[in-house]
Parts: structure tokens; C-alpha cells; sequence
């Protein structure tokens, strides 16, 4: 908190943000304004409601303060920067951004509020540094709405990789150290976001659909159709990096994509030894690296689903109980630091005490250390 207690004018809520941080680092099985306020002592929930919607403290400051901390503490050149959207499941009409659209927290069309976030991924762990909320057109239409919800008359309508394009580029404007950037289909098939990483020439690997079209010395074609063509000889057997039960092997291709763009295009084909199941990854490098360089970044895209699992079970980032623009930020930004101090405490447990093989990415911590 020390990081982060200048961004409090006050003392009132600073010592409030401690003690809502320190309810998310709890093991209460709920954590949400009322049960985080009988934990720290309180009477009433009207503190940490007045904290998260009325007192005066910057939101924005303490996030770029956690991206500091995290890549300070979690240094690494080789860094990835992974995208990825989530939702949290929401009743009624009237809680900011929300509305009946996909989310993968469900695996299908539910009424959601779904948000997108920046996760740093090191060597030594990973954790989120940055976060929009996606307003739906629905919503950026109809500015009554927004106005109602606490939404800034300059929000407006953005997608997902948009979203995801503004974040990075903060991150790498504030000199965070990362050569590659990840993330799933969504932000693989935006042509957008892939010419804005080559112009500032960050390499990525970022996943896109089997109908995707790769052009070749030999005209154009889908990218199934593609892995038809390729031989026996183009696959190797790589790990994709440990899981719960050791390396994750797959076999693994790649294919060099006809550009006429600076830096190398290829693309990435990962096979299911068992089930023959594939998936495709469009890359870029603004120099060459090797295949199995191209293996490690995809693998580390699942480390934003590690980070949303260990995030909404260890520090609530989901169970937040608000309906406005300031209050989701403040609550979800909080939510980060406490998830952050675990990453960088776990990674610092690790150092001095390696864990048994197995463990979970993210652990509790004996907060008096």
C-alpha cells in the first residue's frame, strides 16, 4: 500500500482502501462492500460504498502504480503482454455496460458485463496491469444511458481489440519491457491491431479461426486448407510450458506468409497429439526467431486465464456489487493490486522455497512476512 498511498489525498480513504484490500487478500467466502466491512470492523457498509463511489482518489494513478510494481518486481525482456476479454454474469438492465452478449465465463449468450485486460506474463509469474470495460454500442447510443451509469460523455463506442490496442500502447509508452504480445481470435483477426504492434515493430502471436486467409507464394487460401499441403516432415513435438500435470506437447508447424510489410510473417499451427484437434496463430517478428521461440509465446497466453481464475478466486474480482463507471474501475483496480502482491509475493516464494510440482500459479501468502 505504500506504492499507492499518495494517491489518496486524505487519510479517511487511504485507510479505507487498506482495509478493502485487505478483505480481498481474506479467505471470506463472499467479498463484496458488506462482507469486506465487517471484516475490517464496520458497522455498516457505507464506508467502502463511499470509497469506491464518492471519495477523491485517482483510479488511473494507482493502476499505472501497479503496472510499476509488477514489472519491477517481475522483470523480464523476454515479457509477454496478453490480451483477453471476461465476463461477470449480471441481473437486470441498469448495471453499467451490461447486456445479453457472449461471454466466456458462461460459454454462451448471457446478460454480462465483459471487460477486457492487459496481463504482463514473466518468467517469474504474471499478473494484470490494465483493464477497460467494454460499453456496448447499445450503450454508447444512447448517452442518457451512459449518463445515468457514470459513463464520461468522451466514452464512446470501442471494440474489443481497440480496447485492447489502447492498452498496450500505454504500456509501451511507459517503457514496460515486452517483445511480444498475445492473445485469442478476437485480437488475431483484427487486421487493426496487428498493423499498430508491426509499426512499432512488437512481435505477436495472436490465434485466429481455421477460415482465416493466409496468402502464399501461391495465391491465397484458408488456413485448414493450408495445413493439407504441409509435410510430415514441417511438424515437431514442442511443449507448450508446464501445466498442473508437466509440459504441455504438441506438434507443432509453421508456414511463412507472403508480405510485402517489413519484419516476418508466419503462420503457426499447433496439432492435439492425441486428438489431431488444431488451432492457428498468426505471428510477427520484426527479426528472425525460432519455432520454438513462436511455441513459447502461445503457450503463454493461457497464463490471462490463469490470472482471471486466481483473480476472482483469491481477490474478487468478479464479486464486486456496483453499478457505475467509477465504482467498477476502483473496485476492479483494487482487485488487481491485491492479485498483484500475491503474483509478486508467489514469485518471491518460489525464489527462496521452489514449489512442489503441481502448484497452482498463484498461492496464499502469510501476509505478516
Amino acid at each position: 500500500m505504500e506504492r499507492v498511498a499518495g494517491r489518496f489525498a486524505r487519510v479517511e480513504p487511504r485507510r479505507r482502501a487498506r482495509s478493502l484490500v485487505l478483505g480481498l487478500l481474506s479467505d471470506l467466502p463472499r467479498k463484496n462492500c458488506w462482507t469486506i466491512a465487517e471484516h475490517a470492523g464496520d458497522t455498516t457498509p457505507h464506508g467502502m460504498q463511499h470509497l469506491l463511489g464518492r471519495a477523491k482518489w485517482d483510479a488511473e494513478a494507482v493502476r499505472d502504480d501497479i503496472r510499476t510494481y509488477v514489472v519491477d518486481h517481475l522483470p523480464d525482456e523476454e515479457a509477454v503482454l496478453v490480451v483477453d476479454e471476461t465476463g461477470d454474469l449480471k441481473k437486470g438492465i441498469a448495471t453499467v455496460g451490461v447486456q445479453r452478449q457472449y461471454t466466456g465465463t458462461a460459454g454462451r449468450i448471457e446478460n454480462a458485463q465483459v471487460a477486457v485486460f492487459l496481463v504482463y506474463s514473466a518468467q517469474a509469474g504474471h499478473a494484470a496491469i490494465d483493464r477497460e470495460l467494454y460499453v456496448p454500442r447499445s450503450w454508447a447510443e444512447d448517452r442518457r444511458r451512459c449518463a445515468s451509469a457514470g459513463i464520461p460523455d468522451h466514452v464512446g463506442f470501442a471494440t474489443k481489440p481497440a480496447l485492447a490496442a489502447q492498452m498496450i500502447a500505454r504500456a509501451l509508452d511507459c517503457g514496460v519491457p515486452a517483445r511480444w504480445v498475445a492473445g485469442d481470435e478476437v485480437y488475431g483477426g483484427n487486421p487493426t491491431l496487428r498493423t499498430a504492434l508491426e509499426q512499432r515493430e512488437v512481435g505477436y502471436v495472436l490465434a485466429v479461426a481455421c477460415a482465416h486467409q493466409i496468402v502464399t507464394k501461391g495465391g491465397s487460401m484458408r488456413a485448414d486448407a493450408l495445413v493439407k499441403k504441409m509435410p510430415k516432415r514441417a511438424w515437431q513435438k514442442l511443449s507448450a510450458g508446464t501445466g498442473a500435470k508437466g509440459h504441455r506437447f504438441y506438434d507443432w508447424a509453421v508456414v511463412h506468409i507472403a508480405e510485402d510489410r517489413p519484419g516476418h510473417h508466419q503462420l503457426l499451427v499447433r496439432r492435439n497429439r492425441r486428438t489431431g484437434e488444431l488451432a492457428f496463430y498468426r505471428c510477427y517478428s520484426p527479426t528472425t526467431v525460432s519455432l520454438s521461440t513462436l511455441v513459447r509465446v502461445a503457450g503463454r497466453r493461457w497464463t490471462v486465464e490463469e490470472t482471471f481464475q486466481s483473480g476472482k478466486g483469491l481477490t474478487g474480482l468478479d464479486e464486486h456489487q456496483v453499478r457505475r463507471w467509477t465504482s467498477w474501475h476502483r473496485w476492479v483496480t483494487l482487485a488487481m493490486l491485491a492479485h498483484a502482491f500475491l503474483a509478486v509475493a508467489t514469485a518471491d516464494e518460489r525464489t527462496h522455497r521452489p514449489a512442489p510440482a503441481g502448484l497452482g500459479s498463484v498461492a496464499k501468502v502469510d501476509l505478516d512476512r
